[in-house]
């Protein structure tokens, strides 16, 4: 099972955590969880004022083998305007724009969406229960 919980936090919140939201998702192949502003698709909605964040923009998915990998998927322009970042333990490393990266198996550790333009990010914890 793969535990996501997100929180929205801006500069007016100055350490406040805003919108916690959680889900989680069996680890079975094929299962998908995402963020972004499209409440229709995504487990995780941001705020939809957040323009920095795309309307699909994270996507958790289930390999074949039981084990998750996040994409930070491409949007439509050739920019983002925001920064990922995935921490696990103390090591810490940017998801490339329209990249796919492996999250730890039985492992935790925080996705972060940073905005480029001003002092807010969304901060989604994870953690993969074996």
């Amino acid at each position: 099972m793969l535990e996501l919980t997100m929180a929205a936090v801006s500069a007016a919140d100055a350490g406040a955590t805003a919108g916690m939201l959680m889900a989680d998702a069996p680890s079975e192949p094929g299962t998908v969880l995402r963020v972004g502003r499209d409440r229709s698709v995504c487990r995780l909605p941001t705020p939809d004022d957040w323009l920095f964040v795309s309307r699909v923009h994270l996507e958790f998915r289930c390999g074949p083998d039981g084990g998750w990998q996040l994409t930070w998927l491409r949007g439509s322009q050739a920019d983002p305007s925001s920064q990922v970042r995935l921490t696990v333990g103390e090591h810490a490393a940017s998801v490339p724009y329209g990249g796919t990266v492996p999250l730890p198996r039985g492992g935790s550790g925080e996705v972060v969406i940073v905005d480029r333009t001003g002092p807010r990010s969304v901060n989604v914890g994870f953690h993969h229960e074996l």
